[in-house]
């Protein structure tokens, strides 16, 4: 392997990687939609959390070495196919259907392929590196055989105790790393430019599941006036999402993360994109089954409590989730934003006796207003003062 440097991009080979993850996050809002809510929605929760957790680990390690040489590009294309086969397990991983494979064991064996091809590729990549491969067997030994084995024990049993015991797994998978690694801190960002464009792809993934989820609620619907107005307000709802993140914050997250060095940088990394951009992620793809959700029930008088939850839910999530991110990264609390975001939750049950396009447009419009309110006020300082602020 050739150890990755300061500079080095996003390769091709990883943009084909992380393809495989537009179909999951599909197949995410499918459980969530075709299930039983609150408890689908709970599971499509679990399981996003591991994906992110797939995803995310080889996000660190294709930061480490060149994703598109030696034994990691063989790894990514393990791991590709071992997701892909994951995610086709994704609609059954909670209720087998009858004939074929048991879908929870196989989803089970599939992360376990991802977990394992991932950590054993990172010793290789660690190469002289005795602390960093400190690091990976830590986590080896404290996160992932142990929800792997959870996972396991899982898909086994009953499928009532599947959500919970999935769950403790994905909560050790949370812990344990964000544990080991403020002991040791040991962890390496080789590429500041790699590490965040990685994160930033992924969110423009996410976003493109809410810009699917509209065609989906209509696709065998003859086209009419309310979907044509529906499809314009949603995708005006996520291009607001869009400009929430990308015009907004991203750029100088970016900037930020350039001024540190060493084991400040890993942990600001860990901390704003490791963890924090998990519930980004999972506010734009629940705010993609409550798109969903409004544009499969045009006809009805009253979106309901499934649907608003999903979309204003969603919504207020993502907007928490870039308010965190950013209070990590700059010391800064976007308190306009996060005025939105109570305001957007509250109106819940109004949004749920309102017809779906009735709510849609008022969600659309408050984070409209949210939007216009930020360019504004020009919230941002530069990278440069924050950098001190932080510092100091």
């Amino acid at each position: 392997m050739r150890t990755a440097s300061e500079g080095d991009q996003v390769t091709t080979l990883e943009l084909l990687f992380d393809l495989v993850f537009v179909f999951a996050f599909t197949q995410v809002t499918f459980l969530m939609s075709h299930g039983e809510p609150p408890a689908s929605i709970a599971q499509g929760v679990v399981v996003l959390a591991l994906l992110w957790w797939s995803w995310s680990s080889f996000a660190w390690l294709g930061n480490q070495a060149h994703a598109n040489e030696g034994v990691l590009r063989a790894a990514l294309i393990v791991a590709m196919a071992a997701v892909f086969v994951l995610s086709l397990t994704i609609p059954e991983a909670f209720h087998d259907l009858e004939g074929g494979l048991y879908a929870p064991i196989v989803f089970a064996c599939c992360y376990a392929v991802v977990r394992i091809f991932h950590l054993s590729t990172y010793l290789v990549a660690a190469g002289s590196d005795a602390a960093l491969r400190r690091q990976v067997l830590a986590s080896l030994l404290t996160s992932a055989l142990p929800s792997i084995v959870l996972l396991v024990i899982g898909a086994l049993a009953d499928e009532q105790w599947r959500l919970p015991i999935w769950g403790a797994a994905v909560v050790i998978d949370l812990l344990a790393i964000y544990v080991t690694s403020n002991i040791g801190g040991s962890w390496r960002v080789q590429s500041v430019a790699h590490f965040t464009e990685r994160h930033r792809l992924v969110v423009i993934l996410a976003l493109g599941e809410s810009i699917v989820a509209i065609g989906v609620g209509v696709s065998l619907d003859p086209i009419t006036a309310q979907i044509v107005l529906g499809s314009v307000l949603a995708i005006g709802l996520s291009v607001a999402l869009w400009w929430a993140y990308f015009p907004r914050i991203a750029d100088d997250a970016e900037h930020l993360l350039e001024m540190t060095d060493g084991v400040a940088r890993a942990k600001m990394a860990s901390d704003g994109y490791t963890y924090l951009h998990l519930p980004i992620i999972l506010g734009v793809i629940i705010t993609a089954f409550g798109i969903e959700e409004v544009m499969g029930h045009l006809g009805e008088e009253h979106l309901g409590w499934v649907g608003a939850s999903a979309l204003g839910g969603g919504v207020a999530l993502f907007l928490v989730a870039t308010i965190a991110f950013w209070l990590r990264m700059s010391r800064r609390l976007l308190l306009a934003r996060l005025v939105a975001a109570i305001v957007i939750a509250a109106a819940i049950p109004v949004w749920s006796l309102l017809p779906g396009l009735w709510s849609l447009a008022c969600v659309f419009a408050l984070t409209c207003t949210l939007a216009v309110f930020e360019a504004v006020t020009s919230f941002r300082t530069s990278p440069e003062s924050n950098a001190h602020e932080h510092t100091t």
